[in-house]
């Protein structure tokens, strides 16, 4: 809709200019909205404002030129009227409103989707916890967002691919290789001390345990350093095949996963640098290797090698930004914590070095959460190893309301996530809310079919019975849902996928509680039906790109 009204201003401005009644003018900066008052019309445009320095004429003379000179060749008008300063704002006609149903229910599930994207390849990498531990709840929030992020971006018509890059090199490796062996050494009997460096968690016992029965003892004769090495090898699998679990039953999976440990046998780091050295990037102060990141905005150079040779995380994150941009990426998205918030300015400095444009890369920062119950923060601290896992949260609240709840809120937002809440089977329940409306319209289009009232075919059905405000309100909502797709992509905000449901659901159990949709009245009951298939049919589309189950009995 928004687009056909645009299409509607445009021609009426080049008919202006051709008149000479408008000069040639910038059209990019004009929008379409929906008024926060239903008065002022379905849709609103501030064309005339934005045209009025432009044309140097008043904004309202500008709106009254555009609209005597509007041709709606496609009769989508009720009518348009100038408002306040100089708005356009616009009435539908309603059978126009009502034609939505009809593409709603003819799309199915391609009701929403769009080619926006254009077939652009973008690579999202997300979550790449360090195989060091189980994923916790602010992994979790990542891995949703990343998801449905993707979800969104097929939806819309970009070739997407999800990428995990698993940090299985240094010194964090290291540690956890090192905390593997003194628990062997405490299974074996000996008295030690625990480094302090060392990873505490439960889990570490257990893979410890796992070797001990497999292996006894023999790990004795075996060099430190080598006994690290090899440990850290055996429990980064183990740990990486349960966070691949834990992420499968919530609902994110992966077309790739990527090493680090790949960037150093293949030298992708070395041989990256050195192009960058031979191309005036990087240079040499007092044994350390610096990147010029201060060419490209960053506020002081960075470290690449080290006084002792070793590479900085950094120099492995510009080789593997690099061999992401030589698979043929248009874009890529990382989705990080908000703690990562500094490390951006050097990473697009990179990403520039590398030849690429700044908005090539895209990062998007996810928030801590706190985690409730019944209103009460939970205690957590990683540094004793005991902290809540995505396992313990899915285990107590299931997939959907955990993938639900952590989209609440943008996410670069702080989030409240109270596990109480996420159980409970009644309109607190945000997920139980918007699940409770796609049951409950499953329940109504049964009841139809069981008293003989199947929906007739649609050229067969009376729209036009569809008068209540209420019902022009759902349709009206209805007819948003690939706008607010389009705008989301866009911006690359899953969260307001979670608001338009939350909106929607709304609407719908107010118009159930006033409206019978099965009456007596069998000509309105079919339109009716008509309705509720459409609007089972948007949320089940929503839920879906949401990763959220839409059950038919609850």
């Amino acid at each position: 809709m928004k687009k056909k009204l645009i299409a509607l201003i445009t021609r009426s401005v080049e008919v202006c200019a051709g008149k000479g009644l408008l000069p040639d003018v910038d059209l990019s900066r004009i929008e379409i909205e929906v008024p926060a008052n239903p008065e002022h019309g379905d849709y609103a445009s501030n064309a005339a404002m934005i045209l009025a320095s432009q044309a140097r004429q008043n904004p309202r003379k500008i709106a009254r030129t555009i609209l005597e000179n509007l041709e709606d060749t496609e009769g989508l008008l009720e009518k348009a009227q100038i408002a306040g300063p100089g708005f356009l704002n616009f009435v539908l006609r309603d059978d126009i409103w009502r034609n939505v149903l009809r593409d709603i229910l003819e799309q199915k599930d391609r009701y929403g989707c769009s080619p926006v994207g254009g077939g652009k390849r973008v690579q999202l990498e997300f979550v790449s916890a360090n195989p060091t531990g189980p994923l916790h709840i602010g992994h979790a929030r990542g891995a949703v967002v990343g998801d449905v992020l993707s979800n969104l971006l097929a939806a819309t018509g970009y070739a997407v691919s999800r990428e995990y890059y698993i940090n299985d090199a240094g010194s964090q490796m290291n540690n956890l290789g090192k905390s593997v062996l003194y628990r062997l050494r405490e299974l074996a009997g000996e008295k030690i001390e625990f480094p302090a460096n060392c990873y505490r968690g439960d889990y570490i016992k257990e893979i410890a345990e796992e070797i001990f029965r497999k292996e006894g003892k023999r790990f004795s004769g075996e060099n430190e350093d080598e006994g690290i090495q090899r440990f850290n090898e055996i429990a980064g699998g183990f740990i990486l095949e349960g966070i691949r679990q834990d992420l499968k039953d919530f609902g994110v999976t992966f077309d790739s996963y990527f090493s680090e440990k790949k960037l150093y046998r293949e030298n992708g780091v070395g041989r990256l640098l050195d192009d960058l050295k031979e191309r005036g990037f990087i240079y040499s102060d007092a044994g350390t290797l610096w990147f010029k990141t201060t060419a490209y905005g960053d506020d002081k150079d960075r470290v690449v090698i080290r006084k002792n040779g070793e590479p900085t995380y950094f120099a492995a994150d510009i080789a593997y930004h690099a061999d992401k941009f030589s698979r043929g990426f248009d874009m890529l998205i990382d989705i990080w914590g908000a703690d990562h918030h500094g490390y951006i300015p050097r990473l697009q400095a990179a990403i520039q070095a590398l030849g690429r444009d700044r908005d090539d890369l895209k990062i998007i920062l996810v928030q801590l959460v706190n985690l409730l119950r019944a209103g009460e923060p939970v205690a957590m601290s990683t540094r004793a190893g005991e902290f809540v896992t995505l396992r313990e949260v899915l285990d107590e609240v299931g997939k959907d309301a955990a993938r639900y709840h952590f989209l609440m809120r943008r996410s670069d937002s702080h989030l409240d996530f109270d596990l109480e809440v996420a159980k409970k089977q009644s309109n607190e329940n945000p997920v139980f809310y918007v699940q409770y409306a796609y049951a409950r319209i499953c329940s109504i289009l049964r009841m139809a079919r069981e008293r003989g009232m199947p929906r007739p075919d649609f050229a067969a059905i009376n729209l036009s019975r569809l008068a209540e405000p209420e019902e022009r309100t759902l349709i009206k909502m209805m007819a948003r849902y690939p706008e607010m797709l389009e705008g989301a992509a866009k911006t690359l905000e899953v969260h307001r996928i979670t608001f338009y449901l939350n909106e929607l659901a709304g609407a719908f159990h107010g118009y159930y509680n006033k409206h019978k949709v099965i009456t007596e009245d069998r000509e309105l009951s079919a339109a009716r039906l008509t309705l509720a298939a459409a609007l089972r049919q948007v949320l089940a589309n929503a839920l879906g790109i949401m990763g959220v189950g839409a059950p038919e009995k609850m």
